[in-house]
């Protein structure tokens, strides 16, 4: 049977089984007992194991076999699972998305997983898992939990990257820089190891920025490691300069250099992305497969599961884009006849237009919902991260998730994910505090970590906020100063709010020594470069000993939206309906002042006006004005404001178009949109206008 046509199909669903796996075992985690739990997780580690099985995938259906016989062994009550079975789990795991993403990526999927099983054998044996460690040879990392969103690497098999690395890597290219891998080899008669990687690490380090050592700094420090270690580093030196500063070093052995390139991994992502596999009838060929070895009688239940599941289609998200693009275009010229129907005032002509319309109105919602994810596909790989992450700091981290549904374009959701990393690291490492800090300042020893994602008008925010120390805003400015980012002048009429900001400073780092987790002076920066692109923003609020909340505000990138259409002088605006409360007409008495402004009782309530014709400067027109005054009350979360315009037009579906990069940050202008009559609106960001 030819495989090939089914190997898209088996990687999507392999993803979600590994997914599954995931999320069940740090539920499991905390319920050792739970027999249904371990279960769920046999069930598809099974799966997985038949559907590898039966696509010629050896090394995956060989590792999720030793691991589905401790699962067995564990729900049959033979073994009990502890912290050490766990974490040997946790490295099938991270294992299994390793192979499965060098399958993604073209390659076939083959990992040494001797020392993983060897452990699995052990516990089996009733041993301990002894020395099994987490597996560095991943060639594939991803940025996202879809398809869409795997970063192939194309690096060498005796090195790997993960997700925070390959951002910075991308960032530092982007700069002119070119990074390294530097493997370093001692001779075997040095006595002083340690004091000679220094001296490596140290002579690195004057050329450039190192972002990861492997081992990692500590066990380089302590010795933990044989006669060689390897670093990554960004650096603008040449080759040859790099390796001669290495071998300045005496009792080194050898060296060797190689330059990272990121740029293969982009070629073959495309290539992916031009597969398609069209017949539904390939994920229930490959599930018959993977079933065919099924322990477990098979009943009713799953056949109709099976007849379900063929009822969803996964179609490429550039094909969603044209139809998308057509679709906008079609909205414009629909505008255009509504206009001519109406100026032509034949009954015959405006029915037809307005069934059309009808039936364009349902056509657009389907395409809009087809491409709105609920952000829980991002959300979903953070519980793990957090859980590795709390160990390695030893401190203990209750992840909160809350509005998961929340949903967001596809090409927003696929770009997210790198940014969040860096801030739950960021809240996780600077933010909360040791179990000893925090039980002496009289807090739960648990220090809370919250994920919070909800839509404001037309955006969406997302919130990562923990109940840690907060901002140490001397050591802050102390750091800014040092680095040259800021000057002792300046920072004398800084607020507290603009020395929070300058966390998002490229190469400013609070942490007092360099890990693997944080020290390097990279990450926050990346996150507001990221999000900026996105057409979003980012901000910090912090109470020191009480905590920080980063707010990341995204636009949903619809290309159509709900609109009123306002008119100010001779220029017309399109407010987003999804931000307006409420439109009214107030007499002039009713305008009251305060703080320096006009404002109006709406409903009990005081609400800013804010003058669109003084916003943008549009100069007058010279027609006579009425005395009354029109208003679009709008919101941003719990916040209100007026906006004060001449007239209103009227509800309307509008395209959103880009200003283009010439016009780029204009203020409180999300984009453009055509009008039937060939006119050109600007779209108002009512987020920017609330203050």
């Amino acid at each position: 049977m030819e495989m090939n046509q089914y190997l898209d199909m088996f990687i999507e669903e392999s993803k979600e089984h590994i997914q599954a796996i995931n999320d069940n075992l740090l539920v499991l985690e905390n319920e050792p007992e739970n027999v249904n739990l371990i279960n769920e997780i046999f069930r598809s580690a099974h799966t997985l194991k038949g559907m590898a099985a039966t696509m010629g995938f050896e090394d995956m259906a060989a590792l999720t076999h030793e691991m589905e016989n401790v699962l067995d062994q564990a729900r049959n009550h033979k073994l009990v699972l502890n912290t050490d079975i766990m974490d040997v789990i946790f490295q099938c795991v991270d294992l299994l998305e390793t192979m499965l993403y060098s399958i993604a990526g073209g390659g076939d999927g083959k990992e040494d997983v001797s020392r993983v099983v060897s452990a699995l054998k052990a516990i089996l044996r009733g041993e301990a898992p002894g020395t099994a460690q987490k597996n560095t040879g991943e060639h594939i990392v991803t940025t996202g939990e879809t398809a869409a969103t795997t970063e192939v690497v194309a690096a060498p098999s005796h090195y790997s990257l993960d997700a925070y690395e390959i951002t910075v890597i991308e960032q530092s290219i982007q700069s002119g820089f070119c990074a390294y891998w530097i493997k370093t080899l001692i001779r075997d008669d040095c006595v002083l190891k340690a004091a000679r990687a220094y001296m490596v690490y140290d002579g690195l380090e004057s050329l450039g920025e190192v972002i990861k050592t492997t081992p990692p700094v500590e066990e380089i420090e302590e010795e933990k490691f044989d006669k060689s270690f390897e670093i990554v580093l960004i650096s603008k030196e040449p080759r040859e300069k790099i390796e001669q500063t290495v071998m300045n070093v005496s009792e080194i052995e050898a060296v060797e250099v190689e330059v990272i390139d990121l740029a293969a991994h982009k070629v073959e992502k495309r290539k992916q992305e031009e597969k398609q596999v069209s017949a539904v009838t390939a994920a229930r060929t490959a599930r018959k497969g993977a079933e065919s070895i099924k322990e477990e009688k098979t009943s009713q239940t799953p056949v109709l599961k099976k007849a379900a599941a063929s009822k969803t289609i996964r179609v490429d998200i550039e094909r969603l884009d044209v139809l998308m693009n057509l679709f906008s275009e079609l909205v414009i010229d629909r505008g255009r006849l509504e206009q001519l129907a109406r100026e032509s005032g034949q009954s015959a002509l405006m029915e037809t237009v307005e069934h059309m319309s009808r039936i364009s109105g349902d056509l657009q919602n389907i395409i809009l919902t087809m491409r709105m994810v609920p952000v829980e596909q991002v959300f979903n790989r953070f519980p793990r991260m957090v859980r590795d992450l709390a160990k390695e700091l030893n401190k203990k981290i209750n992840l909160e998730i809350v509005g998961a549904e929340t949903e967001l374009d596809r090409t927003v959701i696929d770009e997210i994910g790198d940014p969040l990393v860096h801030l739950l690291r960021n809240s996780i490492d600077h933010g909360i505090e040791s179990v000893e800090e925090r039980r002496a300042a009289g807090k739960p020893e648990e220090g809370l970590v919250q994920l919070k994602a909800y839509h404001s008008g037309n955006h969406v925010f997302i919130e990562v906020k923990d109940d840690g120390r907060g901002i140490n805003r001397e050591k802050v400015l102390k750091k800014a100063i040092e680095r040259g980012i800021v000057t002792e002048q300046a920072v004398s009429s800084f607020s507290n709010k603009q020395i929070d900001e300058l966390l998002f400073a490229s190469g400013l780092s609070t942490a007092d020594k360099i890990s693997d987790v944080s020290g390097r002076g990279v990450g926050l920066d990346v996150v507001k470069t990221k999000i900026e692109s996105l057409g979003g923003s980012c901000s910090v609020d912090s109470t020191p000993g009480a905590g920080t909340t980063f707010l990341i505000q995204l636009p949903l990138t619809l290309s159509i939206i709900s609109a009123m259409l306002v008119q100010v002088e001779d220029e017309k605006f399109a407010v987003p309906l999804s931000s307006i409360i409420e439109t009214a007409i107030f007499s002039p008495d009713e305008i009251m002042h305060a703080h320096q402004q006009n404002v109006i009782d709406f409903r009990g309530r005081i609400v800013p006006l804010v003058s669109l014709k003084s916003i943008f400067n549009i100069p007058d027109n010279g027609k006579p004005k009425e005395s009354d005054i029109s208003v679009v009350i709008v919101r941003k979360g719990d916040k209100m404001a007026g906006l004060v315009v001449d007239s209103f037009i009227g509800q309307q579906e509008i395209v959103l178009k880009s200003l283009g990069k010439y016009l780029t940050n204009v203020f409180a202008i999300s984009g453009a949109t055509i009008l039937g009559d060939g006119q050109v609106a600007l779209i108002i960001d009512c987020n920017a206008l609330i203050k």
